[in-house]
């Protein structure tokens, strides 16, 4: 009899009532999102496997349920590897928009998959999702980035100086140091330059929006003593003057830069010397 009534008053007591409520309340929250109606949407993938050379490209449908998914259309893809088709093939890394890995084009435009809300306000919508445009693909929406990167190196992205002061930084003033800012934050992705028709047509002699933006990343720097050097290696009809102001680059580029203004600098470097 005492032990019923001492298990009877713990019952009735606060803490005891506050941690069967939170029950509870966890119990229905669980069941609420079990109930949660879906949200379905389709997503059209472009794929290619060169291990079947015999196949065309095609566009894959897939079905996801929004409201098991991640926000972003990285969430999407990595979900649709994971648990629908393993055989998938996409590049990925930060999920951060800094790494520039996850560049693709997704309905019509250049970007990264990792920055780019899905849609909800159309879910009758299909999202189309395709490689880097006018590249060479390596598998589904891998491109290959191998002449891209050849065009970078050939602009000799580093610090060239005559003059190495010993035992001392190089220093800029904060007016030096800010003429980098709009450079500086280039991740590389391509998206700007494969949305460039010029690029398109001549990225063979033309080194595109990315690459020359980066090199007026040096010719800007008040560090760098190679500045006449830098400008001899495109006094020519293509390396700069493909750029017809188009402008693509500028409309397209995730991180909001202008390579078509920075185009438009080395250009008047140009004239001046």
């Amino acid at each position: 009899m005492a032990l019923n009534l001492t298990l009877r008053s713990a019952w009735n007591s606060p803490s005891m009532k506050g941690l069967a409520l939170r029950g509870i309340t966890t119990t229905a929250a669980s069941r609420m999102a079990a109930q949660k109606p879906d949200n379905l949407k389709k997503f059209k993938i472009y794929r290619w496997n060169p291990d079947t050379p015999a196949e065309q490209p095609r566009m894959q449908e897939y079905e996801l349920n929004l409201s098991q998914c991640g926000p972003m259309v990285l969430d999407a893809l990595i979900k649709i590897k994971n648990e629908v088709d393993p055989t998938l093939t996409f590049r990925r890394s930060c999920r951060e928009g800094i790494c520039g890995s996850c560049a693709m084009n997704i309905d019509g435009r250049n970007t990264l998959a990792c920055i780019t809300h899905i849609p909800k306000d159309e879910p009758s919508k299909d999202m189309m999702i395709y490689p880097l445009p006018h590249m060479f693909v390596v598998k589904d929406l891998v491109p290959d980035m191998t002449y891209f990167y050849k065009q970078y190196a050939s602009i000799q992205p580093w610090l060239q100086r005559t003059e190495v002061p010993e035992n001392k930084e190089i220093l800029q003033s904060p007016e030096e140091r800010k003429k980098l800012d709009g450079l500086y934050e280039c991740i590389l992705c391509a998206c700007c330059s494969t949305s460039c028709p010029s690029y398109w047509w001549n990225q063979d002699v033309y080194l595109g929006p990315s690459v020359l933006l980066q090199a007026y990343r040096w010719m800007a720097d008040s560090r760098d003593q190679s500045l006449p050097e830098r400008l001899s290696k495109m006094e020519n009809t293509f390396s700069v003057y493909r750029c017809h102001t188009i402008m693509n680059c500028t409309r397209t580029c995730p991180k909001h830069l202008n390579p078509g203004k920075a185009i438009a600098e080395i250009k008047k470097l140009l004239a001046k010397n």
